[in-house]
């Protein structure tokens, strides 16, 4: 009934704020949320129906009444489509489901897009890596790794980016991003020359660990952290959360295979504490076009 909603910030918190309350009364007061479900379910089909662009990028604001929107898009565009994947994983409503996946399928067609200052980068890159998450497409994993650059490239030579309390935004997506790129595995007795990613395919998740020199430590592995710390039953879609990737239940038993043949089972908690690893250097002789 407005006669103008703003899709970009911070009118997006209004939506994913509702969709979130959605989430909570559907476990605490089932009745509550019964009587919630038909206007939650009108705005959100009002928002996909004038709010987006072909390919599923949101407009900065539209005007419910009328139908008209803004000629821009907005940076938090996924903010957006998070009260909405929300909505469908209370509801099962498909079509929320499909709305996602279509903006997500074509991200890679957005890759070049200049958002126009460091801020709006990581809004944007921060609703790709969230959705990417839930929604795995190789066109949102191009997006994410064209627009990182783009945004590292605004850092001052003495870190500062921006100079505002935006920084963050720019400091928190760059973390969701290393998260991404290493499954939410991390490394105690970091060292800067130490390199590690991981990557999960068909149940299983390939690490790999280098340093150029000698190095040991413990590799360690995450948790559902929804769960566990802030006793959510379900890991729902919101803002500023640091996705869950590959995460390992303390009870639970992993068998751990390294390249050379070794194998192993260790508990989760063991692997949350921290598995110890060691890395090598392996010499080889040189080729004859070596010249050091």
């Amino acid at each position: 009934d407005l006669t103008r909603l703003r899709l970009i910030d911070h009118g997006c918190e209004i939506t994913d704020g509702l969709a979130e309350l959605y989430a909570t009364l559907s476990f605490a007061r089932p009745e509550k949320k019964k009587a919630y479900r038909e206007p939650i379910h009108r705005m959100y089909d009002r928002i996909l129906e004038i709010g987006r662009d072909p390919l599923g990028m949101m407009y900065q604001s539209i005007e419910p009444k009328t139908g008209e929107h803004s000629a821009s898009i907005c940076d938090t565009w996924g903010y957006n489509y998070y009260g909405i994947y929300t909505v469908y994983l209370i509801d099962g409503t498909e079509k929320y489901r499909e709305a996602v996946r279509h903006v997500l399928s074509s991200l890679d067609q957005m890759a070049d897009h200049d958002w126009r200052g460091a801020d709006a980068f990581a809004d944007s890159i921060e609703g790709a890596i969230n959705l990417h998450a839930r929604e795995p497409f190789e066109a949102t994993a191009k997006y994410i790794d064209a627009q990182i650059p783009m945004m590292w490239g605004n850092q001052k030579a003495d870190g500062v980016v921006e100079g505002w309390h935006g920084d963050g935004n720019s400091a928190r997506t760059a973390i969701m991003y290393a998260l991404w790129k290493t499954q939410g595995t991390s490394v105690s007795n970091w060292r800067s020359d130490l390199r590690f990613g991981a990557v999960a395919q068909d149940g299983l998740l390939y690490v790999v660990v280098a340093a150029e020199e000698p190095w040991e430590g413990r590799l360690r592995f995450d948790r559902p952290r929804h769960r566990e710390f802030l006793n959510l039953p379900i890991d729902f879609t919101r803002i500023n959360q640091f996705p869950e990737w590959y995460t390992v239940d303390s009870d639970a038993e992993y068998r751990v295979t390294t390249i050379g043949g070794t194998s192993e089972v260790l508990t989760g908690q063991q692997m949350r504490d921290g598995m110890p690893l060691r890395v090598c250097l392996l010499y080889t002789s040189p080729s004859p076009r070596d010249e050091d």
